[in-house]
């Protein structure tokens, strides 16, 4: 899904909320990327196979678990133990058709090597940006979360100090002191809107474009 239009002539915290990331978002959706599109059409341009690239070097997983967030599995390969991403040092099937094993050229050999190289680190990198990025959703979502909570609470007690100050039970400096309070969470739910619909843009960038 990608985001529908803005609707103009609203403030901010009048806006729909930002669209949910949807769970089980699987990892073959950054195939889409175009860093790991190039990265690929190098390794087919020197006669790799790409789907056993792919096998070796590709974690086939899902991004997102529990309301949309990173799924652990995500988060498991970069802080758990490195096992996923060593399964391509023990790997031994050839890659490139011909294999290296019949090779005797170094300067192809070195070639390949690189070009192997290359695309982990693009893979990596790929799985990197995603996880930073759905890192900074869920944090951002939660933080706009509770300044929903506060706005209300400071409306809530906006209206008990007018409600007060006509019945007569109050100065307007409580008055005064309410509003600002709320006007003040109006304007922190604002930014959180904003700060969630960035980091939602950021993750649609990382995963190529969306989860369409």
């Amino acid at each position: 899904n990608n985001p529908g239009d803005v609707p103009r002539g609203l403030k901010l915290t009048e806006q729909p909320h930002a669209p949910e990331v949807p769970a089980g978002l699987p990892s073959s959706l950054l195939e889409r990327r175009p860093d790991i599109r190039e990265a690929e059409e190098n390794l087919v341009a020197a006669n790799a196979q790409i789907g056993v690239a792919r096998a070796a070097y590709f974690p086939q997983i899902s991004l997102t678990g529990t309301a949309g967030y990173e799924s652990p599995t995500l988060t498991n390969l970069f802080t758990g133990p490195a096992g996923v991403w060593n399964l391509a040092a023990s790997f031994t099937q050839p890659i490139f058709e011909g294999g290296r094993l019949k090779s005797n050229v170094r300067f192809a050999e070195a070639q390949h090597e690189q070009l192997l190289l290359s695309y982990q680190q693009t893979i990596q990198g790929a799985f990197r940006d995603v996880s930073n990025a759905l890192i900074a959703y869920r944090k951002n979502r939660e933080f706009r979360i509770q300044q929903e909570h506060l706005l209300e609470s400071a409306q809530d007690a906006a209206r008990l100090s007018q409600a007060r100050f006509k019945a007569g039970t109050t100065d307007y400096l409580e008055v005064l002191t309410n509003e600002t309070n709320s006007f003040s969470a109006e304007l922190g739910l604002a930014q959180a809107q904003g700060n969630e619909l960035i980091a939602l843009v950021q993750l649609y960038q990382a995963l190529g474009g969306g989860w369409q």
